[in-house]
């Protein structure tokens, strides 16, 4: 990868992996071409969901409400899901066979108990920042690259963000899984392209 370009990774999670509290399916398959990219040498992000047990995002803490049911809060439309990526249990750590160690950074979001966040880049409310895109612009990064889980959520949330704050975006789409609730995966698949988000059907030349 060229110096102005970041590898970014979403959400590697046992969590979000077959077996999982909130399983992506195929959630396994993406580690090994995510592993084969980060054998560049440019910068890469490993972003983490790192929730405190009772997140408001979690059914369970919301009476007479189910897993994938929708409420209204005070920042929008939020999707209740299954208790997932627990801070410090096993289902919020990385994919065992992930690579970590080539990370130059590991970002950790969702930490709000009142607010989730989908997008490395910004809290569910789209105005409270990560700080990633600071870290990004000190290193005068203007182009990043994509993958991870899950495509039609914290991917493309995450792809959204970056292209509205003026990076150019590519997404590994081969390098993706997503959930696809109610047809989620087209909805935000045409949002990305709309967006002028590369997505890539093959893994990159890095």
């Amino acid at each position: 990868m060229s110096a102005n370009t970041a590898l970014i990774i979403i959400d590697v999670q046992l969590d979000f992996c077959p077996g999982g509290a909130l399983e992506v399916a195929g959630g396994d398959e993406i580690i090994a071409p995510i592993n084969q990219m980060m054998q560049s040498k440019g910068p890469i992000v490993l972003t983490q969901d790192w929730h405190p047990a009772g997140h408001s995002s979690f059914a369970s803490s919301h009476e007479h409400q189910d897993p994938f049911s929708q409420i209204d809060m005070d920042y929008g439309p939020q999707t209740l899901w299954p208790d997932h990526c627990i801070q410090g249990t096993k289902g919020a750590g990385f994919h065992p066979a992930l690579e970590t160690d080539r990370a130059d950074l590991i970002l950790r979001k969702g930490t709000n108990p009142a607010l989730d966040s989908y997008s490395a880049f910004f809290e569910n409310d789209h105005k409270t920042s990560t700080g990633l895109m600071g870290w990004l612009q000190s290193r005068q990064i203007d182009n990043i690259i994509m993958a991870g889980l899950a495509t039609d959520y914290c991917v493309a949330w995450s792809a959204l963000d970056a292209a509205r704050l003026g990076l150019s975006v590519s997404v590994v789409m081969p390098a993706c899984r997503a959930i696809d609730l109610e047809g989620s995966l087209a909805q935000q698949t045409e949002a990305m392209r709309a967006a002028g988000i590369s997505l890539l059907d093959a893994l990159p030349s890095l």
